[in-house]
């Protein structure tokens, strides 16, 4: 399952990110997110969604979320 499948304020852990672009992935892990690290849907918006990745809170987009297995 996906990040944009997920259900709010369940924590899930990260199984793995689906992207072949490396900016991207360098990208999430500087936010945490990479594979073995909770993270938990705050809340969703039409092309969005708010995550809580270690202590920190991020806008991602549907398409990132996509991306993010759980």
């Amino acid at each position: 399952m996906n990040l944009r499948n997920a259900e709010v304020g369940k924590e899930y852990i990260v199984r793995q990110i689906e992207t072949d672009d490396e900016e991207l992935n360098a990208f999430l892990f500087s936010l945490g997110c990479y594979s073995g690290e909770p993270i938990t849907v705050i809340s969703r918006l039409r092309s969005s969604c708010v995550v809580s990745i270690k202590d920190g809170r991020y806008n991602i987009d549907n398409n990132l979320a996509e991306a993010i297995l759980v």
